[in-house]
């Protein structure tokens, strides 16, 4: 499904991105406001998390209670949080409601009450986040590997520290709010059917009066990463995490490294599930992903095993991504194909979806991608063209963090 684009960006800096798609009944949005972990004052980690909290306990008019029946009343399905380099906050429902649901998110983002009262609630709700990390072994694995690869906040998690959630006071809170909440950087994204001349006139009726610049996160940093970590842990499986340099979405290659990563991890099909678990029964669950920041590109991969496993498990799983390199077939490459072009289409099906891949392709590529565009990007890969990109591109530099009893040899 293909729909009619509109980009405008506001005299604020507010930059909005929309898709109309006619065939459908519902519509969603996402905002994102450049107020995430990586901008949370070093003392005061946890504070984006909070702030994004605290804002759906009463905002404009309307207190908590009275907010929440509003949202309600129009149906709306709430997505969002805070996260690494920004927070969203997104919403999915009728089509014919959009607007009144924009007038509700003004308040949300603009003018939240963030009571003093709830702050001590919000703040326990966010240190019992923290402590689940004890029961979330994978997790708790994936937070350490970001902070022993990137020198820069970009090692930070949104969840924050304890000791930066204790010292959140009402004025820190209220200030990081004016500090980081503003117009310029800010996307909006919108995906589903509307009248665009309305929705037009909402968006700068509720966002034109809206001023200001918010901090920049800075540029992320990976000089100095780590080559092993090790979290001793009691357990009865060990957690091995890795994390290398690989190209962003901006970058003339993006297309090959993904086909690459779906050929290596895209199903019961590809290669990691194949070798690693079914042929060789190393593990219970192997993957590899992008990894993605404004200005850089990295792959994560993951496995779940036994300690006496484990350093088989790590060895085979970085010969698998080396054995890339060495080509990869045709039919690889077309199952491959199918499954990206599988998965776009419900994507473009779901208005959600599309939202937030709008909202995320205008944060890190400062314009929106096609969908005839993606799909001749996927259709232009050849095994050639991937054997060239991984000959300029080798899976090296390795940081590798595990999680259980047993520390492990990493051999490069």
């Amino acid at each position: 499904m293909q729909g009619t684009h509109y980009t405008i960006q506001l005299p604020n800096g507010l930059t909005v991105v929309a898709e109309h798609l006619p065939a459908v009944r519902s519509a969603a949005f996402q905002f994102i406001v450049p107020a995430g972990a990586t901008t949370d004052p070093e003392e005061h980690q946890g504070a984006a998390g909070v702030v994004e909290g605290l804002a759906y306990r009463g905002a404009g008019e309307r207190d908590a209670r009275a907010l929440s029946d509003a949202l309600d009343a129009l149906g709306i399905h709430r997505s969002g949080g805070a996260e690494l380099e920004y927070a969203t906050y997104g919403a999915s429902l009728l089509a014919d409601d959009l607007c009144r649901a924009l007038e509700l998110y003004a308040d949300l983002i603009r003018r939240p009450h963030l009571p003093e009262d709830q702050l001590p609630a919000e703040q326990a709700l966010a240190l019992q986040k923290l402590e689940r990390l004890e029961d979330s072994p994978a997790e708790k694995l994936f937070i350490n590997l970001r902070r022993a690869y990137y020198a820069s906040t970009h090692g930070r998690t949104s969840l924050g520290t304890a000791e930066g959630i204790r010292s959140l006071t009402p004025e820190i809170i209220r200030s990081e709010h004016e500090r980081r909440y503003r117009p310029n950087g800010s996307i909006l994204a919108i995906a589903g059917r509307f009248s665009w001349g309305e929705l037009n006139e909402t968006i700068h009726r509720c966002f034109g009066s809206w001023e200001g610049t918010g901090p920049e996160p800075g540029a992320p940093d990976t000089t100095h990463r780590e080559r092993y970590r090790h979290l001793q842990q009691d357990t009865n499986q060990e957690q091995i995490g890795l994390m290398y340099p690989s190209v962003g979405l901006d970058d003339p290659d993006y297309y090959d490294m993904r086909m690459a990563l779906r050929i290596l991890s895209g199903g019961m099909g590809a290669r990691l599930f194949t070798e690693v678990r079914e042929k060789r029964g190393l593990c219970y669950t192997v993957s590899a992903s992008p990894h993605a920041v404004r200005g850089a590109g990295a792959i994560l991969a993951y496995a779940g095993t036994t300690p006496d496993r484990c350093q088989e498990t790590l060895d085979v799983l970085i010969a698998e991504i080396r054995r890339l390199e060495e080509g990869v077939s045709d039919d690889e490459l077309a199952r491959a194909r199918v499954g990206v072009l599988s998965d776009l289409v419900m994507q473009s099906e779901a208005t959600r979806a599309r939202a937030s891949t709008l909202a995320r392709d205008q944060y890190l590529l400062g314009r929106v991608r096609s969908m005839e565009e993606i799909r001749a990007g996927v259709q232009a890969v050849t095994p050639d063209s991937i054997h060239d990109f991984l000959t300029r591109h080798p899976a090296q530099g390795f940081t590798v963090v595990t999680l259980g009893p047993q520390a492990l040899e990493v051999n490069e």
